[in-house]
């Protein structure tokens, strides 16, 4: 009867022969062979049944014979594996319910290898490790294209022609009363940047319309003087909808009259005009006409509606299967655009005549990483004589804070923080800057450690960009190799704990927000964190967290393989905060859902489906590899 010793040598060669085990150590291979133990399987039974709902706590090494892998949802995608070939990988290493069907196509015989042993090897054996983390590879793409799928039902819904009139009234009405004169009416027009104006009776109820081409041909051409009333030379008996009326009925009335606006109404009182544009469009806004509309947006409140059609666009970003990465950079890409007009429209009007200046995102904005849900953080730089740099603040503070409330007008709200270009604080020299940044380096306080993850991400957005890039250029060269600082710096980082937990899977809050996780300070800004110090400490000068962890994993020799899997992962936490930011986890039943000030971030893990339950797990798993690597790094 063969010995032990000769049972494990014979294991050891078995596993040489297949991969990932012919990669691995041979200490590695001995600690199998002594854990493992030989499980028979007759032909046709069920080796593991995802019915059960029974987690699996064994890998399965198969010895001989053949197993027929499938998901009986799924026709024609049965897999047959062989000697040498593993399962179930994936759901182990998400220690979750697996969810496909393995049955023994022939008498077969398997090595088991128990959880906690599985994990252990995970832990000790880079190949291993790098075998599973590519067997839940697959999963984040199912689990992508769920989420495509998912947004576009929601946006098919959304261009339905079954929608209520209201749902497409994009903003208040302009209208005038029918004694008022043509050029009040006009000058109603020409403030609002509208093609069309409603005429209402003293009830507001809707009795006329008039357009630019009425202006052309019952007022240009006859030379009607401005001053007789609009009631004169409108459309009488216009277009009108209830606003519970649906868009289908709206295209029918157009098509019947020749109308080109709708006037809608609630009660028979005026609520807003709809154009066959809004209809044949129906909210598939693209990139181009957004950016268009900023582009010509000549007054704030013209911003305002640009912004919201941010929201849209994002939504059927999603929906045609853009990556979280594209659509974070297409949000800050738009925002930049839209702070950019701000620019455009107040400098005129400002004192700024001979400053050398420059605008600062500052932490997400700064990163081109901003969600739905994001407020202000920004900055300014300037270069100026001593003598001259209290004048030369007050100014740009006047203007700063024009743009800071125009921003707020927007839809930006102003930083609680006040972290903000019109906090004196935050609007200083070049000479300054350096000063408050020596000095959160020389004493990394709290405070200091806390501003500096703010500050120290910041990107030039308008103005000399000379500034912000000399700046750059002079922190980089007092924190590369300055020890004491990065392992503050990494400790600081290391307070977020994923939130793994020891039982269950996930470790959930008490209290207030019982049963819940935080997809941003215990996800996303583990990997900002650990991103930002790697680049301080490695001197590279990107902002994107995806783009500082590529540059510094490829510094610190990381195979490209393991730098992919934490972008990856943060993608995928950024890509659950966008949807849990267009309230895609909340309950309506929830009594939290209707308040404004809740954390729009949070979510429970549990309510997820299994498939997203998975990947946040693997998410959070590497979030914790990330933070090994940055104390072995810049901890000791």
């Amino acid at each position: 009867m063969p010995t032990p010793a000769l049972i494990n040598e014979a294991t050891v060669a078995f596993l040489r022969l297949h991969a990932p085990f012919s990669r691995m150590a041979q200490a590695d291979l001995e600690f199998i062979s002594e854990r493992v133990r030989l499980a028979y399987f007759p032909v046709g039974s069920l080796i593991i049944d995802p019915a059960s709902g029974v987690r699996v706590r064994d890998l399965h090494i198969i010895q001989r014979g053949h197993v027929r892998n499938y998901n009986a949802a799924v026709q024609g995608a049965d897999i047959v594996l062989g000697p040498g070939e593993c399962f179930p990988v994936a759901s182990l290493s998400a220690n979750s319910v697996n969810t496909r069907h393995f049955v023994a196509a022939e008498d077969v015989f398997c090595y088991q290898l128990a959880q906690e042993d599985f994990e252990a090897l995970r832990a000790r054996s880079g190949p291993f490790a790098d075998f599973c983390t590519q067997a839940l590879a697959s999963i984040v793409q199912q689990s992508l294209a769920q989420l495509r799928t998912q947004f576009s039902q929601r946006a098919a819904e959304q261009q339905t022609l079954l929608q209520p009139l209201k749902a497409l009234v994009r903003r208040a009405p302009v209208y005038c009363g029918n004694d008022a004169s043509i050029r009040t009416a006009l000058e109603a027009m020409s403030n609002e940047q509208v093609g069309t104006i409603a005429i209402v009776d003293a009830d507001q109820k809707p009795v006329g319309i008039f357009t630019l081409t009425d202006l052309m041909e019952r007022v240009v051409l006859p030379g009607v003087p401005l001053d007789r009333p609009i009631c004169d030379v409108m459309t009488a008996r216009p277009g009108v909808l209830d606003e519970l009326a649906h868009a289908q009925d709206a295209l029918a009335l157009m098509a019947q009259r020749g109308y080109h606006q709708l006037v809608v109404t609630r009660e028979d009182r005026i609520t807003g005009i709809v154009s066959e544009r809004d209809l044949f469009s129906l909210q598939r806004v693209s990139m181009r006409n957004v950016m268009q509309s900023i582009k010509v947006a000549r007054t704030v409140a013209a911003l305002k509606r640009a912004a919201q059609d941010i929201g849209m666009l994002t939504e059927n970003l999603i929906a045609q299967g853009a990556a979280a990465e594209g659509l974070t950079h297409t949000i800050a890409a738009l925002n930049d655009a839209m702070t950019e007009r701000v620019f455009d429209l107040l400098l005129p009007e400002a004192d700024l005549a001979g400053l050398e200046w420059c605008w600062l995102s500052l932490g997400s904005e700064g990163r081109r990483e901003q969600t739905v849900a994001t407020d202000q953080d920004n900055a300014i730089i300037f270069e100026g004589d001593e003598d001259a740099l209290s004048h030369d603040r007050a100014r740009l503070l006047t203007f700063a804070r024009r743009v800071n409330d125009a921003l707020a007008e927007i839809g930006f709200p102003l930083c609680p923080g006040n972290i903000m270009s019109s906090n004196r604080d935050c609007c200083l020299s070049v000479d300054e800057w350096r000063a408050k940044f020596a000095g959160w380096i020389r004493e990394p306080t709290p405070n200091a450690l806390l501003n500096a993850n703010i500050f120290f991400d910041f990107r030039p957005l308008y103005g000399n960009a000379s500034l912000a890039e000399r700046l750059r250029s002079w922190l980089l060269g007092i924190t590369r190799d300055n020890r004491f600082f990065l392992r503050m710096m990494t400790a600081n980082a290391l307070q977020a704990e994923p939130p793994l937990g020891l039982i269950r899977t996930f470790r959930t809050e008490d209290g207030e927000h019982h049963g819940t996780l935080d997809l941003k300070t215990q996800g996303t800004r583990i990997f900002v964190d650990a991103a930002r110090v790697l680049a301080l400490g490695l001197a590279t000068p990107e902002t994107n967290t995806a783009q500082r962890l590529w540059s510094t994993g490829r510094r610190l020799n990381v195979p490209d393989r393991h730098i992919a899997a934490a972008i990856d992962a943060f993608h995928f936490l950024q890509m659950m905060r966008l949807r849990a930011q267009r309230g895609e986890f909340i309950d309506p039943a929830d009594e939290r859902a209707a308040d404004p000030g809740r954390n729009r971030n949070r979510i429970d893990p549990y309510a997820l489906n299994e498939l997203d339950q998975r990947m946040l797990k693997e998410s959070f798993r590497q979030a914790r590899e990330l933070q090994r690597r940055l104390q072995q790094t810049f901890g000791q």
